[in-house]
């Protein structure tokens, strides 16, 4: 595959994923600027903080944990499931229940174990049954327009949450960081966008990489869950295999799986390695020791460095060079990046079983 031929790009990608990549700087802006402007109770005395939802609003909802671990004093959990855990009871609980459709149903199955809790509740999402719920219980609501697939608004699944949790009162003033994150992935662009030929293009150079490999993205504190970002775009956009490992935990475990089966491991694999200057030290130390090993076992492996001055810069272009890269490499595989006929035939599935087999 040729990744300077945008014909073909054209060709493959029939809903403009790419569109939507290159718009995504833009789009956590706008985000953040709504939910600025949205409604919102003004609530105090919450203990905790719940965010329910799956797939591309959820990773939305892991980064905002994530970033907000060192500036919230309240734990915020992300509930990938039916139901609530147990802890989630009464008005000094606040659930966000995140949909990008509103007709998610473990998303649904939440939003009704909360209101039956006595949870305070507000929905996130562009409609569907989830706000025509929240509505009808006047709970409030903050819709968003988006036409694609929930995993191309990643910034609207941030963007609103983080100005929400501004807004309540329990991070500070995010103006300055947010707009510094976004000029750094602008910064990142010039380098990534499909007009920028393979030989000064890193994502379309680590896309080439990857052809004919399981995938394995590993970092560590915020860029732990950027490489879950990762995995998932591999996913859904490429249509191919990748899992993603958190440092440090992986040096308890995963490092101990590297050399069986040695026809697999070496040839057939390639771990990437995310890094950041805002990494813990011993947890920058760990990455390379730990790539180190992977390559001292004849294992493919690749680093990808954050760019911009603060953390959420840090998270945020890598998250815009992991998406670049799964693009390319779905034009690499001559693979449409937006439709999932898999994920389609699944949820067929389950509606036509209902309640069980």
């Amino acid at each position: 595959m040729n990744l300077d031929d945008l014909g073909h790009f054209k060709q493959l990608d029939t809903l403009n994923m790419l569109g939507e990549i290159d718009n995504l700087p833009d789009q956590l802006g706008f985000a953040y600027q709504l939910g600025m402007q949205h409604a919102l109770p003004d609530w105090k005395d919450f203990r905790q903080v719940v965010i329910a939802g799956m797939g591309g609003s959820a990773i939305g909802a892991d980064l905002l944990a994530s970033y907000c671990a060192a500036l919230a004093p309240l734990p915020v959990s992300v509930q990938r499931d039916y139901g609530l855990p147990l802890f989630a009871r009464g008005a000094e609980t606040l659930v966000i229940c995140s949909s990008h459709s509103g007709n998610t149903e473990e998303t649904l199955d939440a939003f009704e174990a909360a209101r039956k809790a006595g949870c305070r509740v507000i929905v996130v999402s562009t409609g569907g049954e989830l706000a025509k719920r929240a509505r009808e219980n006047k709970m409030p609501v903050w819709t968003f327009e988006h036409k694609g697939q929930p995993r191309a608004a990643v910034g609207f699944s941030f963007g609103l949450l983080l100005a929400m949790f501004q807004r309540l009162g329990f991070i500070p003033d995010q103006k300055e960081a947010l707009e510094d994150a976004i000029a750094a992935m602008k910064r990142s662009q010039e380098h990534l966008r499909a007009d920028v030929p393979t030989v000064n293009n890193p994502a379309k150079r680590y896309a080439g990489q990857l052809m004919g490999r399981w995938v394995t993205v590993m970092g560590a504190g915020l860029l732990s869950v950027v490489a879950r970002r990762w995995k998932g775009q591999i996913n859904e956009l490429a249509k191919a295999g990748a899992n993603f490992e958190f440092i440090p935990e992986a040096d308890h475990n995963t490092l101990a799986g590297t050399m069986h089966p040695e026809e697999v491991l070496n040839p057939h694999t390639m771990t990437l390695f995310l890094r950041a200057p805002s990494d813990h030290p011993r947890n920058r130390l760990r990455l390379e020791l730990t790539k180190n090993a992977f390559m001292l076992e004849g294992m493919n492996t690749d680093v990808a460095e954050a760019r911009g001055d603060t953390p959420l810069a840090h998270m945020w272009t890598l998250i815009l060079f992991g998406d670049y890269m799964a693009y390319y490499l779905a034009m690499c595989y001559d693979v449409d990046p937006t439709p999932i006929q898999a994920l389609v035939d699944f949820k067929q599935a389950m509606a036509e079983a209902k309640n069980g087999l």
